[in-house]
């Protein structure tokens, strides 16, 4: 492979703006992979980690645009970077133009506005949160690599004020039923949860959506939140609102495990709360029940939804159907073409949240699972483009977002993986999620089913077959329509589950040949 670069100076563009400019380059004949970004230090070291390194790179500054390209050829590489100018021409034209440039200028456009939403290069987001605190504004931050420092002052601001800080890397909230980040249609209710993982939350929402109960609010928290060093401001604070919140009859935590500090205050708070309260802390496995009285303590985010929905004495309005897939016939048919040498399972992930319950339920059965984003450190991949035994890998991890559209958004760099882990004989099982509702593809299934059938044939032409297995996540007044989507797996051959957690058990029972 070869590799080039361009750099456009005093040239600043909107990242989601930039993310369409590199789907387009990225998708010419022979390039492996491009990345057209700022000139933060941030993406200099994620240039850097995929081999695009120069003195000159070094030198940009955040007002200069980059543009990265390895390809098969210098011809391509070349082509590619030419072409850029006039793709970036043709973007701009489409493009719909605003003459607000400033925080303060938008607070002048909507005096009224409570919330600010935050999606700017991490580095910069401190300086500009600060001010829409002092301001008066809840704050809600989508971006990433914001240092652990400045998103503790952000925090201690926050409760100074009696404000919200929801995140940084805050993927969904959900605030008197105004989705925000990703998000799914659902009704509003006397349920509210909170937590720092996108796609936990939004599973958890769709499953009260879809058994006929509703969400009162949904708080994003950040994945750092409950770490020692932050110690849990911003949930002490949404718990706090939640529990005042005439609405909100049951609340639910959706995490990985407290810092010890941060877990002890957790309790406290929780002992002086009236409402029910349900958590659910992924990685803590099945021996950590009690550990959180009074805290009522969830295995799942299926126990969790079923919990909460019973705190708040809403009966499921559909019977919960019936799981073919638990059937010892229909396992024993879904391993009947494998192999001898078939014996992996690899799981290909957009929602982290799901890549890590999934490591849970089969860790607790005895089966390590290596990962990009492990449970257990040991079990890190050395090299995250590169499987080994049972492998579960995130592509929503900075990695794979380099100058490139969330997995949720754009199914390109997923398609590659599942098509490479079904190339390798050892594969058995090859375990997805698609995730539904808004800012999300329109057609997730779609853009992957080329390479779910290209899978599938690469396993039917060597020796052995593949096994797929999908959950999805979502509501039917999502408008990707998700019976629809549903449908179009399993005609092509996917066993189908309505959650991640069940996805995962039945992988754990096509593996136990006993």
């Amino acid at each position: 492979m070869v590799s080039g670069f361009v750099i456009r100076k005093n040239q600043y563009y909107d990242s989601v703006f930039l993310m369409g400019i590199n789907k387009i380059l990225s998708e010419a004949p022979g390039v492996e992979q491009t990345a057209v970004l700022i000139g933060t230090e941030a993406n200099k070291r994620l240039l850097a980690d995929i081999g695009v390194a120069d003195p000159e790179i070094d030198a940009a500054d955040p007002n200069d645009l980059i543009v990265a390209v390895i390809a098969e050829s210098a011809a391509v590489v070349e082509d590619v970077i030419n072409g850029f100018d006039e793709t970036l021409k043709t973007m701009v034209a489409r493009s719909p133009v605003s003459n607000i440039r400033t925080l303060e200028a938008g607070i002048g456009h909507r005096p009224d506005a409570n919330l600010a939403v935050f999606s700017i290069p991490g580095e910069y987001v401190a300086d500009e949160a600060r001010k829409a605190l002092e301001s008066g504004l809840n704050v809600f931050i989508f971006s990433s690599n914001v240092p652990l420092e400045e998103e503790l002052e952000l925090k201690q601001i926050g409760k100074a004020n009696s404000l919200l800080v929801m995140g940084p890397d805050c993927g969904t909230s959900i605030i008197r039923g105004l989705g925000i980040g990703f998000t799914n249609a659902v009704r509003r209710g006397t349920i509210g949860v909170l937590g720092p993982s996108g796609t936990g939350l939004q599973e958890f929402t769709s499953q009260v959506h879809n058994a006929g109960g509703g969400i009162s609010h949904a708080i994003g928290t950040g994945g750092n939140d409950l770490s020692d060093r932050i110690g849990g401001l911003t949930t002490m604070a949404a718990m706090q609102a939640l529990e005042a919140d005439p609405q909100t009859e049951v609340i639910a935590i959706i995490a990985k495990p407290p810092g010890a500090k941060t877990l002890a205050s957790l309790v406290g708070q929780a002992k002086r709360f009236t409402k029910p309260l349900i958590g659910c802390f992924l990685g803590s496995g099945k021996e950590s029940a009690g550990k959180y009285e009074p805290i009522q303590w969830a295995y799942t985010i299926d126990d969790t939804a079923e919990l909460a929905l019973g705190a708040a004495q809403i009966v499921p309005k559909e019977a919960a159907e019936q799981e073919s897939g638990w059937k010892s016939e229909v396992v024993d048919a879904a391993r009947t073409g494998w192999s001898a040498e078939q014996k992996y399972l690899r799981g290909v992930f957009a929602g982290g949240t799901f890549c890590y319950q999934a490591q849970q339920i089969l860790r607790d059965e005895g089966i390590q699972i290596y990962s990009n984003s492990p449970i257990e450190s040991d079990f890190k991949l050395e090299d995250p483009d590169i499987s080994h035994e049972h492998t579960m890998v995130d592509m929503g991890d900075e990695r794979y977002t380099l100058g490139k559209p969330h997995p949720m958004i754009d199914g390109t760099e997923r398609a590659k993986r599942i098509v490479a882990e079904a190339e390798d004989p050892s594969v058995a099982i090859l375990l997805l999620d698609f995730i539904f509702g808004y800012n999300a593809s329109n057609d997730p299934v779609g853009e992957l089913m080329e390479a779910l059938q290209q899978a599938k044939a690469v396993r039917s032409t060597a020796d052995g077959e593949l096994t797929i297995v999908a959950s999805v996540c979502g509501t039917r007044d999502d408008h990707q329509d998700i019976e629809l989507q549903t449908k179009m797996l399993k005609e092509c051959g996917v066993f189908v589950f309505p959650s991640n957690a069940r996805a995962a058990a039945f992988c754990r029972r096509l593996l136990d040949r006993s």
